[in-house]
């Protein structure tokens, strides 16, 4: 597939727009036959494509995710995982391609496919004037819950994330592990389906990052699908049961685990397939004498 871009300044097109499938000016991808999206899956992204000026964040990308799996997305800084992400859930549109949620198109039917996720954005922005418990009280009330209901699970999951004894600190007040925990209890309280979570563990303490781990395998354990992306080829090894290798906005490899790291560590696989890897020269004075 080419792409042809027309000279001039250019700018990414805002949620809301133009429907999907509709190149943005001055981006014309031409038609390919492509797989049809896997109605079974949790997620099905087909030909996805976004440009920010002259920039190519995402090409073509095609992706399941199988349900009840712990899928991880992985790739450097600027690969496109966060992008593709926010296309995936409805926060940015493609400027082409089409994405599926459990069999419905996220953009024709929105409302329907919306309700069975729960995301965590990069770099979330939260109400942080309102205490732990107004938070997950305020998302649950969004969508459309009886505040009895919504009672009811802001306390378990409070509990869940050892914030309970934090559930009247304004968020705000909160370290960066408590802000991502009472973020994910915002994400869960209206029992999504597939949970999608940018870089979820950044700048998250171990202990924390212990706690949300062990959180994320009791929900697939029970039947939910997580994406997670992150840059943490260890973490995604130990704790996803299959991983997709993003580089320059392509999905360079997917399946299980094994399946993608072969007779490597995922590490050494990821490097090999996104490149970059140099050797330090000249440096020969910090060397001990």
């Amino acid at each position: 597939m080419r792409m042809t871009f027309e000279t001039g300044p250019q700018t990414g097109e805002p949620a809301g727009g133009r429907a999907p499938g509709t190149p943005s000016d001055g981006v014309t991808p031409e038609p390919t036959t492509t797989r049809p999206p896997d109605p079974g899956a949790a997620l099905s992204l087909r030909g996805l494509w976004k440009r920010f000026g002259q920039k190519v964040a995402v090409r073509d990308l095609d992706l399941d995710v199988p349900v009840g799996s712990f899928y991880g997305l992985v790739g450097p800084n600027g690969a496109g995982k966060t992008t593709t992400l926010s296309m995936a859930t409805g926060l940015l549109r493609p400027d082409f391609g089409t994405v599926q949620v459990r069999g419905t198109d996220l953009w024709a039917h929105p409302e329907q496919a919306k309700a069975t996720l729960g995301i965590l954005p990069d770099g979330v922005r939260l109400f942080d004037r309102l205490t732990g418990l107004q938070l997950v009280t305020y998302a649950g009330l969004l969508r459309g819950m009886d505040r009895d209901t919504v009672a009811e699970r802001a306390k378990s999951l409070l509990a869940a994330m050892d914030l309970t004894a934090d559930a009247n600190t304004y968020v705000v007040d909160y370290s960066a592990g408590m802000t991502k925990k009472i973020a994910l209890a915002s994400a869960m309280i209206h029992a999504p389906r597939t949970l999608v979570l940018d870089e979820p563990f950044e700048a998250v303490d171990p202990v924390s990052a212990a706690n949300i781990r062990d959180i994320l395998a009791d929900y697939v354990t029970s039947g939910g699908t997580v994406i997670v992306s992150s840059h943490v080829m260890d973490l995604v090894q130990r704790m996803c049961d299959h991983v997709a290798i993003v580089g320059a906005g392509q999905v360079l490899a997917a399946g299980t685990v094994d399946e993608v790291r072969g007779d490597q560590t995922l590490e050494d696989r990821f490097v090999d397939l996104v490149g970059g890897r140099t050797r330090a020269e000249g440096l020969e004075w910090l060397h001990s004498s």
